[in-house]
């Protein structure tokens, strides 16, 4: 081997085995293996970056896993003159060849802990010189540790997947088991076989709302990953900010996809839809790029499962089950215009339509509901104006019934503080106005996720504004605060100055766990303490209710 190639190739393998030993003491260490984790391992990147005033003043930079674009966590290694020696033809022919050859027998060694390297190993050499870069890749498979891993899978999709409840997988093995069924190693990727396994475990895991929302969460990432890493690259090229964008490869240099791997595509776009609408829409764009049809019905017109257009002399009316949107524009602001644009969408919804849907509304009225951290969204907007209109309140009413659904949020706003369960708007606008939906607000408020959704923490501010505080609607005020999440501050300007409304309080808490009473006495009163002070300073007989009340609670 020529001598310049002998010393950078001694040097960087050196340098290699420093850096795995330490790598492999860490993973030495590592006790709770998951039963699909083949190894850690499965990535190395050697490369010569040229220096800023003289190329061969720079430096050998070695990554142990992919780097991204934008940052550098490369180990740093000087080199001897003899990189000044070295040139393409010696580096291709000689250097790199050898450094394979070692690679690939380290790889298949048993020199380092036995989940060290995965099954599949990419060596990237790369090369900076004066005016250029040379860059190449080897793969490598160690197709008996493959065929164990997927043996390994097999068993687990029949053992803790496909098996009935209480037999579940470990938590450790969700992340692992996602991203199985994305490898084209070891799972043929289509949606007929891909689906019914993450909904069976998304099934075995509803009864732990935290562990399901991870494994949505696994799940989604997974199937992003296999669209970005494994589909576009092969026909688009990264461009904008930190890559996020995709632009179409020149003709000449991409294949057509096969008709499998776009149907698996487009199945990637709507699973993750839900949790990333806008990456739903990119991805269904970018596939209508690659000439599907399929793509492009989905976004003019969604799947075809729903009437998808309505139009009158009142309103226009458009829907997409795919986008999960609904658009409607007010031709005439009259009560008749609301009346069909609810019965339109109380028809798709009675149908299946997404509950957590966005509606892009087009009215020329303003109106929304007085509680201050709901979204002014075309949502809210649209409950608003309608509830101008007592005759449209059943139609107002059978919408909520069919749109409360627990642990969902609307598509209105960006995941956040003001992300709100479905039918939440029109709850809110009915439970404000009459008395008659006062039981239709307490369900709202049985069914609202506390620990997610914080929007309701108003509601009770807004009621009391609304309707005061009475004997009749105290049942009300009660599942008002009881449905606030964990932060709702205690509320101010409430008014609790008679014997009969602590009657009908007491009424309420005594049938109630302690940390329910609890719940409510700090938020109607600031708590415990308060609630004793007030017992100090009031006269008989609203300070025996008081002393009623605070002994429920101590």
């Amino acid at each position: 081997m020529n001598q310049a190639a002998e010393a950078f190739l001694n040097e960087v393998w050196t340098s290699i085995q420093e850096i795995y030993q330490k790598e492999n003491q860490r993973i030495n260490e590592i006790k709770d293996w998951s039963l699909l984790q083949a190894g850690v391992k499965d990535y190395l990147r050697v490369a010569w970056r040229k220096g800023k005033l003289n190329w061969a003043n720079g430096k050998i930079h070695i990554d142990v896993h992919e780097p991204f674009s934008w940052s550098d966590d490369s180990y740093k290694y000087e080199a001897g003159s003899y990189i000044e020696e070295l040139t393409e033809e010696i580096l291709m022919q000689e250097f790199f060849p050898a450094l394979c050859d070692r690679m690939e027998a380290l790889f298949h060694s048993t020199d380092y802990d036995s989940h060290f390297f995965n099954y599949r190993f990419e060596l990237v050499f790369e090369f900076e010189w004066k005016q250029s870069m040379q860059c190449h890749s080897r793969h490598f498979i160690n197709e008996r540790k493959r065929e164990s891993l997927k043996q390994v899978l097999d068993q687990f999709i029949e053992t803790k997947i496909k098996a009935e409840l209480p037999v579940r997988p470990k938590e450790r093995d969700d992340f692992f088991f996602a991203h199985c069924l994305v490898n084209p190693d070891l799972m043929e990727q289509k949606q007929e076989i891909i689906e019914p396994l993450i909904q069976r475990l998304s099934e075995k895991l509803r009864s732990n709302k935290e562990r399901g929302d991870s494994w949505t969460y696994h799940s989604a990432v997974a199937l992003k990953g296999w669209a970005d890493e494994r589909f576009l690259v092969k026909f688009f090229d990264r461009t904008g900010h930190y890559g996020m964008d995709w632009v179409l490869k020149p003709e000449q240099e991409r294949q057509e996809p096969k008709a499998e791997e776009l149907d698996f595509f487009l199945y990637v776009a709507l699973a993750i839809g839900n949790k990333e609408p806008d990456t739903r829409k990119k991805f269904l764009d970018l596939a209508v790029q690659l000439g599907s049809k399929r793509a492009t019905d989905y976004v003019k017109r969604g799947s075809g499962r729903f009437e998808n257009e309505y139009k009158s002399s009142l309103i226009q009316a458009k829907a997409n089950d795919v986008l999960q949107a609904i658009d409607i524009r007010i031709v005439t602001e009259e009560e008749a215009a609301y009346g069909e644009a609810i019965d339109f969408i109380n028809g798709l919804l009675r149908e299946g339509f997404p509950k957590g849907y966005k509606l892009k509304l087009k009215s020329s009225e303003k109106h929304y509901l007085p509680v201050k951290k709901l979204a002014k969204s075309g949502l809210h907007q649209f409950f608003a104006n309608a509830s101008r209109y007592p005759a449209l309140y059943p139609k107002i009413a059978e919408y909520a019934e069919l749109a409360m659904e627990e642990f969902a949020w609307y598509g209105d706003v960006e995941p956040s503080e003001k992300s709100v369960m479905p039918g939440t708007y029109a709850v809110l606008a009915l439970g404000l106005s009459s008395s008659d939906y006062f039981p239709l607000f307490r369900r709202y408020m049985e069914l609202v996720d506390t620990e997610h959704q914080s929007a309701q923490d108003d509601f009770a501010l807004a009621f009391m504004e609304a309707h005061g505080v009475t004997v009749e609607n105290m049942p009300v005020l009660v599942s008002l605060v009881l449905g606030s999440s964990d932060s709702a501050k205690p509320l101010k300007n409430i008014t609790i100055d008679r014997a009969e409304l602590v009657d009908s309080l007491i009424e309420e808490l005594a049938a109630m766990e302690d940390y329910h009473r609890e719940s409510v006495i700090y938020r109607l009163f600031g708590g415990n303490k308060k609630l004793a002070q007030a017992v100090k300073k009031e006269s008989s007989p609203l300070k025996d209710k008081f002393a009623q009340l605070l002994a429920l609670v101590e």
